[in-house]
């Protein structure tokens, strides 16, 4: 009897050691898994990163290419206001001096009424005083 409670306790002992054996093998399987999913993680995450960067970044280098378009665009356009403006002034002067000078044609044709009409007037009375 003496004999089988050793040996028990011997088998028990060595059913612990598999047991601690077996889930120390399990825990380090299990740690290898945790591990490599980690880095798997990690990896896609820095990728799906990488990727939101790039569109990101895309869209911002689309905006300064657009807005040096624009720029470039607006200086164009404002280079072509101020020679339409220029023209424009110039048209102005142009304008206003053939209207002084169509005033003054009005002027003169009736300066020359007023002078055909004294010279009638001054004319019948010389040929009124010629006839008395």
């Amino acid at each position: 009897m003496d004999r089988a409670y050793q040996e028990e306790p011997v088998g028990l002992e060595a059913s612990l050691r598999q047991m601690i054996n077996d889930h120390n093998h399990a825990s380090a399987i299990l740690r290898e898994r945790t591990e490599k999913a980690k880095k798997e993680a990690i990896q896609t995450a820095t990728r799906v990163s990488d990727l939101l960067v790039n569109a990101v970044n895309e869209g911002v280098q689309e905006v300064f290419i657009n807005e040096k378009r624009i720029e470039m665009e607006i200086r164009a356009l404002t280079a072509r206001l101020m020679r339409f403006k220029k023209q424009t002034d110039q048209w102005l002067t142009v304008s206003r001096a053939i209207n002084t000078a169509v005033k003054e044609i009005g002027d003169f044709e009736n300066w020359m009424k007023i002078m055909e009409l004294d010279c009638k007037s001054i004319s019948a009375a010389i040929f009124n005083i010629h006839q008395e």
